[in-house]
């Protein structure tokens, strides 16, 4: 078969697409931010042979779930803004071993750099969504600037921090029904880091970063993508919020964001919000 050049390939244009519309919002300042996209075999082996021997890479952790799975995946230290004009200096398309102990690196990272610093994250937290979505296919964590501000001032509580997103933007239920995690502060790219967001992830699909970021998971690019805008959004008003010192004479309440997933048919995170009227 013949193969095609790899930097016409759909999923390379979407992750460059990506990263660049991150940087232009501001949440990927100098080498911030990753992102990882299943790919599935059959889409890669249009443009690269995988039957001939790659170079493998060990793995500190160990993700058997993901066994013979393909990611495309940013690499540590590269700033986003970078990324659409040399694509194969900043990406990486791995695919993990049987075993779920290594990688072989099959395209991408020519100066011989390294996969993000994140990779414990994310591919713990693809092997938590594959089991709950098989559909399930793009990790991005970025540093959203409300989001990170929120943390500063809101308590970091999963309920109390989903309640607030829900009641400043009516779109938010219906968006992200299942809420949002949010972990204690964590030092960054450790497995441990992983494990934690990896945990949340079991039950939904964003999980905040304390005074760092944010993550999400989607089926798609524009899935994962549109989690965080939304709740970035609704962040921002939040803020606008508070820094006018008045107090809030009206907000959306627990019976309207009830009758908002009656009629959209979500169902809300349980413990969020307060009985329902019969």
């Amino acid at each position: 078969m013949k193969l095609h050049n790899i930097l016409t390939a759909p999923f390379i244009q979407e992750m460059c697409q990506a990263t660049h519309q991150l940087w232009q919002y501001g949440w990927a300042e100098r080498n911030g931010g990753n992102i990882s996209y299943r790919i599935p075999a059959e889409e890669v082996r249009y443009y690269l042979s995988l039957e001939r021997t790659f170079p493998v890479t060990p793995l500190s952790f160990h993700v058997p779930e993901l066994a013979s799975e393909i990611f495309l995946v940013s690499g540590s230290g590269k700033y986003f803004k970078n990324v659409q004009h040399n694509p194969a200096d900043s990406l990486a398309l791995i695919r993990i071993s049987e075993e779920g102990a290594s990688y072989e690196l099959l395209w991408g990272l020519e100066n011989g750099d390294v996969p993000t610093s994140e990779l414990a994250s994310h591919l713990k937290c693809h092997q938590i969504r594959l089991a709950q979505d098989p559909q399930h296919r793009v990790i991005l964590h970025t540093h959203a600037s409300a989001i990170s501000a929120m943390t500063f001032v809101h308590p970091l509580e999963d309920r109390a921090f989903t309640k607030t997103l829900w009641q400043m933007i009516t779109e938010c239920l219906v968006v992200f029904p299942d809420g949002v995690a949010v972990l204690p502060w964590m030092v960054a790219g450790t497995n441990e880091l992983g494990e934690a967001s990896a945990a949340k992830m079991v039950d939904c699909r964003i999980v905040v970063w304390p005074h760092h970021g944010i993550m999400s998971a989607g089926q798609t690019m524009d899935d994962a993508f549109g989690l965080i805008e939304t709740a970035e959004k609704a962040a921002e008003i939040y803020l606008k919020i508070s820094s006018t010192n008045q107090p809030v004479l009206q907000k959306i309440t627990d019976q309207q964001l009830w009758d908002l997933a009656s009629t959209f048919q979500v169902i809300p995170k349980d413990g969020v919000l307060e009985a329902k009227n019969q």
